[in-house]
């Protein structure tokens, strides 16, 4: 992955501030050519550093309320595969591989508890997968967010 720098630091900075804003507006926010924004952002969103606006949904929004988190214990030689499997269901938004006693910790997105319940059953029903650790998240206190780290991050280099 490529390595920001601070004039990509500027220009994720306007895209986080104003999403919708253009190329050519960021270039005259910032006193850049249009053709220095248009690459840098092309270069961006090729090397992942900016990713599906996908990220901006709401679930609950989408009518998935609920956020679980499950801890998930796998046959270590089987992970490659049971992350597969779990790319496989719709509700799975995230997986982190981890370090500790569990294995990959799992974001998952349900309409009610009885959702939870079928989507627990299709986690667990992956090969691989030995035992889960469900919690139910009861509100998002800090949301995803990168731009302190961007502009503490600026002129330091």
């Amino acid at each position: 992955m490529r390595i920001v720098d601070d004039t990509d630091r500027r220009i994720l900075l306007e895209l986080t501030r104003h999403p919708r804003i253009t190329n050519a507006a960021i270039a005259e926010q910032l006193g850049l050519a249009r053709n220095t924004v248009q690459n840098r952002v092309a270069a961006l969103e090729a090397s992942d550093a900016l990713q599906g606006f996908d990220r901006r949904f709401h679930a609950a929004a989408l009518g998935y309320p609920l956020t679980v988190f499950m801890a998930t214990h796998v046959d270590q030689p089987r992970i490659d595969q049971v992350v597969e499997q779990l790319r496989q269901i719709p509700e799975v938004v995230q997986a982190f591989g981890l370090s500790g006693q569990a294995d990959v910790l799992v974001r998952a997105v349900c309409r009610d508890a009885e959702d939870l319940y079928r989507v627990n059953k299709l986690v667990l029903a992956c090969d691989g997968v030995e035992r889960t650790e469900t919690w139910l998240s009861m509100g998002e206190l800090i949301p995803f967010r990168l731009a302190p780290v961007l502009e503490r991050d600026l002129d330091r280099g």
